[in-house]
Parts: C-alpha cells; sequence; structure tokens
C-alpha cells in the first residue's frame, strides 16, 4: 500500500497520460474534483483556489506554463486536513499522492518544497512561486476582511503594503515567505499586485 494511500487520502487512478514524450494535463474539473474529495473546508479550499489564480497569473507574467502553475497551486495543499497535527508530513504526503496520480516530478517537487520545515531546495522558478504565493493569498484576504465591505474591490495594493508593515496584523501570513519573491525577481509591491488582481478577478468563488 502507497504511503498515502496508508493515511486514508482519495486517490483516483492515474490522470496524466504521456503524449508525444510529454505530459497530458488533466482538465480543471478533474483537479478540482480532487480537491473537494480531500478537502472539506470551505476555507481551504478557497485558499487553494487563490492560491491557483495568483499562480496563473505568475506563469503568464513569466511566460510558463499556466495549467501548470496553476495545478500546482490548486493542488499544494491536498493533504492539509490529514496532515495539519503533523508539519513534518505536510506537503510530503501530498507530493507523493500527486506523484501516485500521475502528475510530473516538477510540479510535485514544488509541492513538496513550499512546506520549508522539509529544507527541500527550491530549484525552479515554479518551486519559487507557489513557496511565495502560499501566504500572501492569506494576508490579501486578511486585509480585504478588515475593511467594512469585506471585499477584494475594496482594497488597493497600497492598503495590502501598509498592513504587511504591522507585525501584528495577520500573523499567519509569514512576511519572511512573501518577501521570497525576491527570488522571482519582482519587487513586494509588484508581486503584490499579481495577487491581487489575480484575485479580484475570481472573487466572487473566494465569497470576497
Amino acid at each position: 500500500m502507497s504511503w498515502a494511500g496508508c493515511v486514508g487520502i482519495a486517490i483516483p487512478p492515474s490522470i496524466y497520460s504521456r503524449k508525444l514524450g510529454g505530459f497530458k494535463m488533466v482538465s480543471r474539473d478533474e483537479a478540482l474534483n480532487i480537491l473537494k474529495k480531500n478537502l472539506k473546508n470551505k476555507n481551504l479550499r478557497k485558499h487553494c483556489l487563490a492560491a491557483e489564480a495568483i499562480m496563473r497569473k505568475l506563469a503568464e507574467h513569466f511566460g510558463e506554463d499556466k495549467e501548470l502553475w496553476g495545478m500546482a497551486g490548486l493542488l499544494h495543499d491536498i493533504d492539509y486536513e490529514e496532515t495539519h497535527d503533523d508539519p513534518n508530513r505536510h506537503s510530503l504526503v501530498g507530493g507523493e499522492m500527486l506523484a501516485e496520480m500521475g502528475f510530473p516530478e516538477e510540479l510535485v517537487h514544488a509541492v513538496k518544497a513550499h512546506n520549508e520545515v522539509h529544507g527541500i531546495e527550491r530549484e525552479s522558478l515554479l518551486d519559487k512561486a507557489l513557496y511565495a504565493v502560499d501566504p500572501l493569498t492569506g494576508l490579501i484576504v486578511a486585509a480585504a476582511l478588515i475593511k467594512p465591505e469585506k471585499k477584494l474591490a475594496a482594497i488597493d495594493v497600497n492598503f495590502i503594503l501598509n498592513r504587511f508593515k504591522e507585525k501584528s496584523f495577520a500573523r499567519g501570513a509569514s512576511r519572511e515567505q512573501i518577501q521570497c519573491c525576491s527570488e522571482l525577481g519582482l519587487e513586494l509591491e509588484e508581486f503584490i499586485e499579481i495577487g491581487l488582481k489575480a484575485m479580484q478577478e475570481i472573487a466572487d468563488d473566494l465569497g470576497l
């Protein structure tokens, strides 16, 4: 039995097929179904949707594969409900799940590397992007929720930057991790701008 199978996480049959030496990406609906089977918490699902949106926007910015980057964002926390009490397993279990489903190694590595507790080196642009995006979603959501409207449309980059500087605000959104956007060659302001725009475009899905 597989590692992921041992912890009772739903793993469908392989969802990738090799084609012309590469991979044929599953549909987003299929990936969303995988997410829903493994994450029941609506806020966790929304976090993953936000990460997906920002990753796709970053892929567009860098001329990378939007489907691959988006899928990494959507499924990066697929094991969270199973491993949230044990950070030493989080992302390793998820990476193993995705590997068993047939996802490419670059996506699997990015998922495993986004949990810094493992000390896995961030090698690719994909790795670095996912790591920085993960806490950014929380910072942006927290900024929106302190506005009377509780809407993403009510905030701008400067508002988020000011909240970023407040150490007591949204403590769970690691400032150090967000600032790793520098590994992508992005200034903090530009990174936040990309993230906010991406999340505003799916505001209805996020309930914001």
